[in-house]
């Protein structure tokens, strides 16, 4: 990032820490959890302690850092280096992000900016029409149905974590990510001493990942004594029951018509329920023991939006909610070729154009990449 773009970014950013310490907090055991933050323009510093909000709001306001995040893990000695922590457990984790949905809108806010002339377009070109170089930086911004879709994978995963796995409601807390998604942490403690393997075998449950018909009652061989799920079922094989059947009714001719089609079309038909039941999470958060998440409250550099908690997920918008820094007005160069809603305020197209911005909107458009300061 360029100096002045830092700049600018940092002395909002500074702002928001200052006037918005109600939003930041260390989370339960601070003291056991190791933290960490990144400067602008520079490198990660973690295996930090901080045991309290007091420590926590003076290294926001003495280092102004463009990510803060804190383990998920809890250790005896956080602040020594890795293979000396001796780690105790961890919370469960979960990341849903839209870019990890395949979504077919992403198409029409995918931007392609050229590495050489900083020229922005909407689709893709093997080469820049206005210096012919080929290399291109893809950037992505989220619209409503990215984070409709994304609400939707965290509802299915709060149903599962409760009615399959022992979970209670008040033990999952959901934040929007600060860019495109959301975060989950789960805080039971049955769930803390699992290690890596345990997780990723979790993540394979709620993924849907590596189903087999056997497990729901369809063989290669000899299907005379067929047990397909009933919709009367908990787990995946009354959730697999109510993807085959509509209803009790139907059930005795849709069972026969999977017998008679057989294991390779019922294979075919569970990775159809797989796209539509399993949660689309990302599997490397989950499975790491060790991985320091971004701080609630604190700012995603991605995007200058606030990591914050959602206490209404069906009526949260992040582009308002999540939208909290100042309003006073600076003048940035923006070239992007699609049009920005934050706070109800709609910004763009702009074509290379030197235009005046509420501060969060700059921001915005600088985290992306679609702008700098003058």
């Amino acid at each position: 990032m360029n100096e002045k773009n830092a700049l600018l970014i940092e002395g909002a950013f500074k702002e928001y820490y200052f006037n918005r310490f109600d939003l930041i907090h260390v989370p339960q055991r601070a003291t056991e959890r190791e933290f960490g933050y990144q400067k602008f323009n520079s490198g990660m510093i973690r295996h930090l302690v901080i045991r309290n909000d007091k420590e926590l709001h003076l290294l926001l306001m003495k280092e102004i850092p463009s990510d803060v995040y804190c383990s998920n893990a809890y250790y005896t000695f956080p602040n020594l280096p890795m293979s000396e922590k001796d780690w105790k457990g961890a919370d469960l984790i979960f990341d849903i992000d839209a870019k990890d949905l395949a979504l077919p809108c992403r198409k029409d806010h995918t931007i392609f900016k050229c590495s050489s002339c900083n020229n922005s377009i909407t689709e893709f070109q093997p080469h820049c029409p206005k210096c012919n170089s080929t290399k291109f930086e893809t950037i992505s911004v989220s619209c409503k149905n990215c984070i409709s879709e994304s609400k939707k994978e965290v509802t299915k995963l709060v149903d599962m974590l409760t009615s399959d796995l022992g979970v209670k409601k008040e033990q999952i807390e959901i934040y929007f990510s600060g860019n495109e998604g959301f975060h989950m942490r789960v805080t039971n403690n049955d769930y803390e001493p699992l290690g890596s393997q345990e997780r990723a075998d979790l993540v394979d449950y709620i993924m849907f990942n590596g189903a087999i018909p056997e497990s729901f009652g369809i063989r290669k061989q000899n299907n005379s004594k067929t047990s397909l799920p009933t919709l009367d079922e908990k787990g995946w094989r009354g959730r697999i029951a109510k993807g085959l059947f509509p209803s009790k009714s139907k059930t005795p001719k849709i069972s026969k018509e999977i017998i008679s089609n057989g294991y390779s079309a019922f294979q075919v038909q569970l990775e159809e329920i797989k796209k539509t039941m399993g949660v689309r999470v990302d599997p490397k958060v989950t499975m790491d023991i060790h991985r320091i998440f971004r701080l609630e409250g604190s700012i995603n550099s991605k995007s200058g939006l606030s990591k914050i908690q959602c206490n209404d997920l069906d009526s949260f918008d992040p582009f308002l909610e999540a939208c909290l820094l100042g309003d006073d007005e600076v003048k940035v160069m923006i070239n992007s070729p699609l049009q920005i809603r934050l706070k109800n305020k709609k910004f763009g197209p702009y074509n290379d154009e030197l235009v005046s911005l509420p501060k969060y909107a700059a921001v915005y458009m600088l985290c992306k990449g679609l702008g700098n300061a003058i």
